[in-house]
């Protein structure tokens, strides 16, 4: 199946032999994992389309693909108009669309390991009104179709040794149990890859740029647990990490282990776990709670190690973007810089630390106009050189085993022109107005949304994009389930209350289609804070990420007396964090850019 189009036409004639008038398709894959492995990758084999989030939904005689606006351009590109419409969420969504299209009558599958509960209803729903039906499938016709699609990673898990982890695997196990204890539950069901990963201290390489390994686990009310993972996965060192009170299994055992849960309470989480897990467990006559993965909130708030590794991590990383930052202002210049050499350098940087495990996503690469498209990545058809006067936007981060970092820079390539300065510098207001922020405890990122925007907003701008995501420790770049973005946006995870502990990315953004991208990324950490006179319990954010502020786009006459001085603040701690392993001509440029404006 040479084309895109000879595989939609197999896919169609597989739906035929199986009676499905209708398929759908996620990216995703049994974790609702937002990476996921190359196996799993169905939705770029069918399409063609290479982003990181979308669906597609495929009728007798139409079919159709579904991405948001970060997406608008790329799938157009990607993906033949002769063969599919272009659909935007959250304008529409697949249920929406196959409650306006499916035949009637018709019979349309979908895959229940790659759904969430909630669609599944909201499908069904949309379905009954057209006189349709939404039919699980057994096995997912395009693993039927896809002749040579890869097998699932075989890497071994790895041990996080407790000094990193600031916990063992037994204390965070008993505080589940004790958890399942207050609720009178018997086992909580664990299927997000990150929760897993944290909870018996392993990490895994089975997902681009998220160390994590397949696996599915049950956390006891006693303390125990069943982890559920293929055996050529556990060496010996994993399995006496683990040791008697986790009981192995096949990962391919999970569903019938489940099956056999009758009269029991079992905790499983609506937004994480995927349909067939709760149809296996009622089936099975079991009694579902449908709660939040009980490792979600402690896995979010970092401990004392935790934060010590990951101001490990961001110094490490600081100095090595510093030198990507010097190398840039010397090479960019003189021509010949691309968005495609310019990542592969920062990739180099990073890894001359010897301490990089994997990016903590593709880089975010854009030049000029390419910087005003939020989630570009650079490829061979799209790369633009890094002009004269233009402005570059990099937005990168790094998974060593101590931290996981994420961050971006903005710089000129020559002169700003005085509405880049202007534009640059009331983003640079509204970063640090957040970064300054000081809130009752209880108060949820979408109350402090509005900060970072309300300059760009005095000018009538804005940006399309939430504020800020959580972050995990050598674990998923976007962790739940805090978030800094509108209230009743459709970001979800800003209405969760911000706790100590909690890391956080603060980047607001300005973009010119057409033009450039602007967005200032740093990571910050919740703490407390202790004000005079106060009458509640307070907290603010200590800014994690070291790196220098390209000073050529900073209009320093918007900056009030406080800015200029978080500025210079800021500037002095780089100085100080990732000065001392920098040399040469590198060391001297940081000089230059963090001496006071």
């Amino acid at each position: 199946m040479s084309t895109y189009a000879d595989r939609l036409q197999a896919l169609r004639e597989e739906l035929a032999r199986r009676r499905l008038d209708g398929f759908v398709v996620p990216l995703t894959d049994e974790h609702m994992s937002e990476y996921v492995g190359a196996y799993a990758q169905r939705l770029a084999w069918l399409t063609g389309f290479q982003g990181s989030a979308g669906a597609a939904a495929v009728l007798p005689a139409e079919a159709a693909i579904f991405t948001d606006g970060r997406y608008t351009l790329q799938v157009r590109e990607q993906v033949s108009a002769d063969q599919w419409s272009y659909q935007s969420v959250p304008e529409t969504s697949i249920a929406e669309w196959l409650g306006e299209h499916a035949p009637k009558g018709g019979r349309i599958g979908y895959d229940p390991w790659l759904h969430t509960k909630r669609w599944v209803e909201q499908a069904t729903q949309a379905l009954q009104d057209q006189g349709a039906e939404l039919v699980a499938v057994d096995t997912n016709p395009i693993d039927a179709i896809w002749p040579d699609q890869p097998l699932p990673s075989t890497a071994r898990l790895v041990v996080q040794p407790d000094a990193l982890a600031g916990r063992s695997s037994a204390e965070k196990r008993q505080e589940i149990a004790d958890w399942l204890g207050s609720r009178k539950a018997d086992a909580a069901v664990l299927s997000a890859l990150d929760s897993i990963a944290w909870t018996f201290n392993v990490r895994g390489a089975d997902v681009d740029h998220t160390p994590v390994a397949l696996a599915y686990a049950l956390v006891n009310a006693d303390g125990t647990a069943d982890l559920f993972v293929a055996p050529e996965k556990i060496g010996e060192d994993v399995a006496q990490h683990l040791g008697n009170a986790v009981r192995l299994h096949p990962r391919d055992a999970f569903a019938s282990y489940l099956a056999n849960l009758r009269g029991k309470k079992v905790v499983a989480d609506p937004e994480r776990a995927v349909s067939a897990i709760f149809a296996t467990l009622s089936n099975a006559g079991a009694t579902v709670l449908e709660l939040r993965d009980p490792a979600v909130l402690p896995k979010a708030i970092k401990n004392a190690a935790e934060i010590a590794g990951q101001d490990a991590a961001q110094a490490r990383d600081g100095a090595a973007v510093s030198r990507f930052l010097h190398w840039l202002s010397v090479e960019a210049p003189k021509g010949g810089v691309d968005e495609l050499s310019a990542q592969a350098k920062l990739r180099e940087f990073r890894e001359a630390t010897g301490a990089l495990k994997d990016l903590s996503f593709d880089t975010i690469s854009g030049a000029g106009p390419n910087g005003a498209i939020v989630h570009y990545r650079a490829s061979e058809e799209t790369n633009r050189p890094l002009e004269m006067n233009s402005i570059y936007l990099v937005d990168s981060g790094g998974q060593y085993q101590d931290g996981t970092t994420d961050i971006t820079r903005t710089v000129v390539i020559g002169e700003p022109t005085d509405e880049m300065r202007t534009r640059f510098t009331l983003v640079l207001k509204g970063h640090i107005a957040l970064a300054r922020a000081v809130f009752p405890q209880g108060t949820r990122g979408s109350q402090l949304d509005t900060l970072a925007r309300q300059y760009l907003w005095a000018a009538g701008l804005d940006y399309a994009h939430g504020t800020g995501h959580g972050v995990g420790s050598f674990l998923a770049v976007h962790e739940g389930p805090q978030r800094i973005a509108p209230g009743g946006s459709g970001f979800a995870g800003g209405d969760e209350p911000l706790k100590a502990g909690m890391i956080l990315s603060n980047e607001p953004g300005y973009y010119k289609t057409g033009a450039y991208g602007i967005r200032i990324e740093n990571l910050v950490l919740v703490e407390p804070r202790e004000v005079d006179g106060a009458e509640k319990k307070l907290l603010g954010f200590r800014t994690l990420t070291f790196v220098p502020l390209d000073r050529r786009l900073i209009d320093i006459d918007l900056l009030s007396p406080e800015e200029r001085a978080w500025v210079d603040d800021y500037h002095a701690q780089v100085a100080a964090i990732v000065g001392p392993p920098l040399e040469g001509d590198a060391a001297e440029w940081l000089r230059s850019q963090t001496a006071p404006l």
